[in-house]
Order: structure tokens, then sequence, then C-alpha cells
């Protein structure tokens, strides 16, 4: 569909008291901030944009990134420490987790000592290779244990661009989506920015979030336009993720 007439708005200009529920703001912990002074300088960024609101999620990934409560808490008090009070007064930074579904998290699962967003909100993902073969069991077990899950970015994984009709089953399995703000761009690619795109139109998306990792992240957010259309559809996606994660 072509928008000739539409007019251009700002992302920036809707994120004013976001509650960013996915970023990887933490120092040192997985592949997004590499140290309290990255850090730091990514919540400025971030605070630019409009980011009221911070729930860092470092990955926990058995194999890459084998985060426990114990290094998410470690990293987090390292960074309360760094920010000066005046940044601690403006924002409120309360940290989660983003779970790659394998076999660690199973095990995780069991024990239910997970780092879930406000709520029983858990925030998962998965390979961008292929998913787990049991992907619905899992999200059912997920269910049953209590927890509410968020699949992280499901505009990204590949294998469902041209399945689309499976989006809707997971919806209907009672999976919430988290969509990457950068996905409404080429950042991710074509086909990325087509299928983000899609479940917006759709109203497929619960929430969305920056899923920062670096600096460029911010650079490319805070240049981002889109259609005044498509800038409706996401406003009220935009303030529901506010109004479930707000803590203030």
């Amino acid at each position: 569909m072509f928008h000739f007439f539409s007019k251009k708005v700002f992302l920036k200009d809707l994120l004013e008291g976001f509650v960013d529920i996915h970023s990887h703001i933490l120092p040192g912990i997985d592949d997004g901030a590499k140290n309290t002074s990255e850090s730091i300088d990514l919540i400025k960024g971030l605070q630019a944009l409009g980011v009221k609101q911070f729930m860092p999620t470092p990955h926990v990934m058995q194999d890459f990134y084998p985060n426990t409560d114990e290094t998410i808490g470690n990293a987090y008090q390292k960074l309360l420490g760094a920010l000066d009070s005046k940044m601690l007064s403006e924002i409120t930074i309360n940290p989660a987790a983003e779970y790659m579904l394998d076999d660690n998290f199973q095990k995780q699962l069991e024990t239910q000592e997970l780092f879930t967003l406000k709520g029983n909100y858990l925030l998962i993902e998965m390979s961008y290779f292929q998913p787990p073969i049991n992907l619905e069991e899992i999200i059912s077990k997920i269910k049953s244990k209590g927890y509410l899950p968020i699949l992280a970015h499901p505009e990204r994984y590949p294998f469902y661009h041209n399945t689309k009709g499976y989006y809707l089953k997971l919806k209907q399995l009672g999976c919430f989506f988290q969509l990457n703000l950068l996905s409404l761009s080429e950042h991710y690619g074509k086909n990325v920015e087509k299928t983000a795109h899609y479940l917006i139109e759709e109203q497929l998306i619960d929430f969305v979030a920056t899923d920062t990792h670096h600096a460029d992240h911010i650079e490319k957010l805070s240049n981002l336009t889109l259609h005044e259309d498509l800038a409706k559809k996401l406003a009220n996606v935009i303030k529901n993720t506010c109004s479930t994660f707000s803590v203030i």
C-alpha cells in the first residue's frame, strides 16, 4: 500500500514518558553495554528519546550468557552505584531478563526462579535459525506455572515470514508479542520491516520496546519516521505498554 499523501511522524514524538521493557543496558553481562560508562551513555540517549522507566533485560542463554539472579543483581548494583543522584531522580530502573528457550530455561521454569518484568510477565526469545520443536508445549507450560509469556521481537524470526498464520496460533495459545521499534525501519532487513508492519496492521502486537544494545540503535531510533496512519496504530500499542508496565 502506498501512502503518497500521508504525513510523516517522528517516532520519538510518540515516546514521551515511555516504559522500555526490553533493553541491554546493564554493564558487562551480555552483548549490550560493556561497562558502566556505556550504560550511562545509553540511558542518556534513551532519556533524550523520552524513556522514563527502564526494565533492562539481559540475555539468559546457556551457551553464551549464562546469567543468573546473582550476575544480573550485581550488574544492576554496579550501574546504580555509577549513576548520579540527578539521573536516579529522573528515571526508574527495574531489571528483568530475556530468556532463550533452551534446555536450561526448561530447568529454571521447573524451579520457578525466573526474573520477570512487572507482575508475572516473562520475556522469552528463540533462535533465529529455528524454533524449539516443542514451542507450543513450552508456552503452555510457562502459562501453567503462572507466568505470562511475552515473545520478544516475533517479527525477527525468518521461519515465520511466509507462514504468517502461525502468529495467530501463538496468540491463541496465550503468548503476548513485543515488537522492536527499529523493526519498523530497514534496520534488521526488508522482510523484518514488512512483517513488523503486517503485525501492527493486524493488531497482533501487544507491546513495543527498543531492544537497545548500543549507541547506533539510539541514533537510528531518534531519526526514525513513520507514516501517520501507522503512527496512530503504534501509539495505541505504546500506550498499552506504558499502562501495563509503569511502576510509578
